[in-house]
């Protein structure tokens, strides 16, 4: 008698959000390093999928292990260790950009993978800003304020290249601010400063998270279908959309919530734990 083959165990790419999602304030549960290394051991490949650059992932972060990164909101991909992509802003777009925000004094950064960038007139208000922010943080006040301050280079003349720009503080609305740029541009809430309705994250309009996960799973060989992707903010929506499964942070919002597959409690509560452990990820 012929023994049955064995069934092919499904390996899933497995795309993490950082803030909200996979870290809170900047501090990661250490349940959740567990259940990323015990995924990866278990022969799955798990990336984080964040708005935020290169330069914004401190080792407390990176440190658990991860098969690659989708950074800058789908601006860059990484996998084990190759740059699969990289685009910044076009000098003309960049130019405009930052001539729109100066006219309007706006405290910003402009965010590459190398570093941060903030103009130099700008420099103590935005300390200001991310110091306050993270101070309301009951034990991730270091860890979080640090990620950024401790990347932080200002500039006085010409801007550097860069990804994303992560506006802070400005005295009008941010869709105003990215229409008077133009139509390269477009704008969501920023999910790193949360600093109120007129703060958010300019970036070039047709890239996504979702086009850095189509990147990511090409160079690994994994169908879009045996995705999986957790997020909680605006910018993951095309992201849960994309994923073969899509997984909302409680609370999110109600557009991402109706398009997720299925939720998970938020870190304070080690919902990435829960979830891997409830999908057989473990």
């Amino acid at each position: 008698m012929t023994a049955m083959p064995h069934a092919i165990k499904t390996i899933h790419a497995i795309f993490l959000d950082v803030d909200g999602t996979y870290a809170d304030f900047g501090v990661v549960p250490a349940a959740h390093v567990r259940a990323v290394r015990a995924a990866r051991k278990a022969g799955h490949k798990v990336l984080l999928c964040t708005g935020r650059p290169v330069s914004m992932l401190p080792e407390s972060i990176l440190g658990t292990g991860f098969d690659g990164l989708v950074a800058s909101a789908g601006a860059y991909v990484e996998v084990a260790g190759e740059v699969l992509l990289d685009r910044r802003f076009p000098d003309d777009l960049a130019a405009r950009t930052v001539a729109v925000l100066d006219a309007h004094n706006a405290v910003y950064v402009l965010e590459a993978q190398e570093s941060l960038h903030v103009a130099a007139a700008a420099e103590q208000r935005l300390r200001a800003i991310i110091e306050g922010h993270f101070q309301r943080s009951p034990d991730g006040h270091a860890q979080g304020s640090s990620a950024i301050l401790g990347s932080l280079r200002p500039w006085s003349a010409n801007s550097p290249a860069f990804a994303k720009v992560s506006v802070f503080e400005v005295p009008m609305e941010m869709g105003l601010i990215a229409a008077e740029i133009g139509a390269e541009i477009a704008v969501v809430a920023n999910s790193i400063a949360n600093e109120g309705s007129h703060a958010g994250e300019l970036y070039q309009r047709g890239i996504s998270k979702a086009d850095g996960v189509a990147v990511a799973i090409e160079r690994l060989g994994i169908a879009r279908a045996d995705t999986i992707a957790f997020g909680d903010g605006q910018n993951d929506v095309e992201m849960i959309a994309y994923a073969g499964l899509g997984v909302a942070i409680d609370g999110s919002s109600p557009e991402l919530l109706a398009l997720a597959d299925r939720t998970a409690p938020p870190p304070s509560r080690e919902g990435i734990a829960t979830a891997f452990a409830d999908l057989g990820l473990l």
